[in-house]
């Protein structure tokens, strides 16, 4: 159980000034990923993920591109201090930095690609809005149940997004679907039932109508063969080839996270040391919690980062 895992965290975990401290004690970042990455986008996304406001980066189609070069810089600063990961998974958008540092795809590739889903996914929220909402206390296999329940009582869409850890689930759909999910499960005696601030119903089928055209776009993309050992949270099964990698991403959009699956399967295959690599630190919370006694390591300053790299330096 000495073996290490990257996981990368997805939205929710932005905030302003996220990467700041990093790029002050780097700027050669600045050079290397900040300015191509806003010239490739047109966006200003240092001043953005720097400066804020934090408004427009609860914007999806901003979150996502923010949240990833973020994450972005960080692995490369592990890469050029610190041991490499024996396996790499991310969080539902996490995924895209997880194949970068898979070698599966090009950086400046999966930046376009996770503008593109974000700009598709809010497009979905204007068309049907919908919600999402964390229910703690409750298997996985009573929540389905509610989901059901109040589909069928509302006629909306609600379901499973997200399986985060035993006892802890993410449903997404229509809003009055979401809202009787929310009540159901607080009468069944969830411990939180609660709302989530985001910019559209994420991973449920209400996305499926983007997934030919976001497809479209995967296919003018190269994939490589993994060159690192990679967990989809899409099927909690390792990615095993290029042709693999892209369909996961398709089914992604629409599809469950798996996160109780992936970290307990890279804990199968030898991990015991957990890198959040980015901002936030839910995920390391997660993993801690999926596989009591692993150590988890938060990034999401250059103090943290720092204590990361010397765990890990010090262990091996």
């Amino acid at each position: 159980m000495d073996r290490i895992g990257f996981v990368f965290p997805g939205q929710g975990s932005q905030r302003v000034g996220m990467g700041h401290d990093l790029a002050h004690e780097r700027p050669e970042l600045v050079d290397t990923y900040y300015r191509p990455a806003e010239e490739i986008l047109g966006l200003p996304l240092s001043r953005l993920c720097w400066e804020g406001p934090a408004e427009a980066l609860k914007d999806t189609s901003i979150t996502q591109p923010a949240v990833f070069l973020t994450s972005l810089c960080v692995l490369d600063t592990l890469r050029a201090r610190g041991p490499a990961p024996d396996v790499v998974a991310g969080h539902s958008l996490g995924e895209y930095t997880a194949l970068v540092a898979a070698g599966v795809l090009a950086w400046t590739d999966a930046l376009r690609l996770v503008r593109l889903r974000g700009q598709l996914m809010a497009g979905v929220n204007e068309r049907v809005p919908g919600a999402m909402a964390a229910v703690v206390g409750l298997t996985l296999e009573h929540v389905e149940k509610l989901c059901a329940e109040a589909a069928g009582a509302t006629g909306q869409v609600v379901e499973i997004a997200n399986d985060n850890e035993p006892g802890q689930t993410v449903v997404s759909g229509q809003e009055a679907a979401v809202r009787s999910v929310m009540a159901a499960a607080r009468e069944a005696g969830a411990r939180r039932a609660v709302p989530l601030e985001v910019g559209a119903p994420f991973h449920c089928s209400l996305m499926g109508e983007i997934e030919e055209r976001f497809a479209a776009a995967l296919a003018g993309v190269e994939f490589r063969e993994p060159a690192v050992a990679m967990v989809s949270s899409v099927t909690g099964a390792p990615v095993t080839s290029a042709a693999l990698a892209r369909d996961v991403l398709t089914r992604q959009l629409a599809g469950r996270v798996r996160w109780t699956e992936v970290v307990t399967r890279m804990a199968e295959d030898g991990v015991g040391r957990f890198v959040e690599v980015g901002p936030g630190k839910v995920l390391t919370g997660l993993c801690r919690r999926i596989v009591p006694g692993a150590a988890a390591h938060p990034t999401y300053d250059t103090r943290q980062l720092a204590a990361a790299v010397g765990a890990l330096t010090a262990a091996d």
